[in-house]
């Protein structure tokens, strides 16, 4: 790869601001990526939501991919001046530089450049950071299909083999308003939802340190009562709960199920709005291996890692598909400092390119 092809499509892609409330910049930055991939290959596109992907092949029809190389091209909104990217020493600075625009590049042009003897794929989307729902997922319940899937969120060159899961749910408390003078003649509805939150803390208690299990965070409480003197009649609690593929009381249970199992440990009604699954991929599988081998060949250690927040890598998992996350260094996520490391650019391409060469013939 040359490094200042890479940097001139890099600067151009950076500089789209391809956030979720802007869907004709979503499909420029499409654009631009399939644009660098070139001619010579097949793409399908896809629109769910209103976000469009693509997928890309070789040969007319498509197969079940060996392996999936899975890249989103959207960001979290920023200031103007933060799609005007700038290099200091080996650090690229923009919005979406290090999450995840210049990992998505190289994952392009390491499958246009490395023919295989089986099928690669390269999928595009343009709505992981509001869900993934209308392009990772929405690709594979059309029937996109693939035996292994590397994901290019940061990493530096370190595999992510395991996330959490996520429920957002509500928990909803009723009581009897009366003046706050006379309490008997009432019932407090924040006090039973105190209540309840305590019991769902100490099933689950806030963590002070980093914690591989399930960590509930109370994100907001909510009273329509606003009067010191009055009881208040309802409350409501939301929560955002994160956990590991181990905890049966989530993992592989659907909504009212985790329902239930909040409901029975707090004593309340509680609402689940959404279960997004945990990801798990098999740390000793050969895909695993040769990852790691072709890290550490680079010189980097190929840490395996795990990580709290979620990614596309949980509609892999529900399918029963290993994913890793495999991409290049930076820091500052969602920041105003946002970078990406150039020094793991070619390391990363490289790496990526002898992962493909050296597995078998299959």
């Amino acid at each position: 790869m040359d490094l200042d092809e890479f940097l001139t499509l890099a600067d151009g892609l950076l500089r789209i601001p391809s956030t979720a409330d802007r869907p004709a910049e979503l499909a420029k930055a499409l654009d631009h990526v399939l644009g660098a991939v070139g001619p010579g290959f097949t793409v399908e596109r896809f629109e769910s939501g209103g976000k469009p992907s693509a997928l890309v092949y070789r040969g007319a029809t498509r197969p079940e991919f060996r392996v999936l190389f899975n890249a989103h091209l959207d960001v979290v909104p920023g200031a103007p001046e933060l799609f005007e990217p700038r290099r200091e020493g080996s650090r690229l600075h923009a919005r979406g530089a290090q999450d995840m625009k210049l990992s998505a590049l190289v994952l392009a042009l390491v499958f246009r450049d490395v023919p295989t003897p089986f099928p690669v794929g390269l999928q595009l989307v343009t709505d992981e950071e509001v869900g993934g729902r209308d392009g990772t997922r929405h690709q594979l319940d059309q029937g996109v299909s693939t035996r292994f899937a590397v994901i290019g969120e940061h990493s530096a060159l370190r595999l992510v083999t395991e996330s959490k899961g996520l429920v957002n749910a509500r928990i909803d408390a009723v009581g009897r308003a009366a003046h706050g003078a006379y309490p008997w003649l009432g019932d407090n509805a924040l006090v039973k939802l105190v209540r309840a939150l305590g019991a769902v803390l100490d099933a689950y208690p806030q963590a002070t340190s980093e914690a591989w299990r399930t960590t509930v965070n109370v994100a907001r409480v909510e009273t329509s009562n606003t009067a010191v003197n009055q009881i208040p009649a309802d409350a409501s609690a939301w929560l955002d709960i994160r956990f590991p593929p181990e905890d049966a009381d989530f993992a592989r249970r659907d909504a009212d199920e985790v329902a239930r199992h909040l409901s029975d440990l707090c004593g309340l009604p509680v609402a689940v709005r959404s279960v997004e699954p945990p990801h798990r991929a098999d740390p000793d599988s050969v895909d695993v291996a040769a990852l790691r081998a072709a890290a550490r060949a680079q010189g980097y250690s190929g840490d395996l890692l795990r990580k709290h927040g979620a990614a596309d890598s949980r509609f892999f998992y529900q399918r029963g598909v290993d994913a890793v996350i495999f991409g290049v260094g930076g820091d500052g996520q969602h920041g105003p400092d946002e970078y990406a490391d150039l020094d793991t650019v070619l390391p990363y391409y490289r790496a990526l390119s002898a992962y493909l060469r050296s597995l078998p013939d299959a």
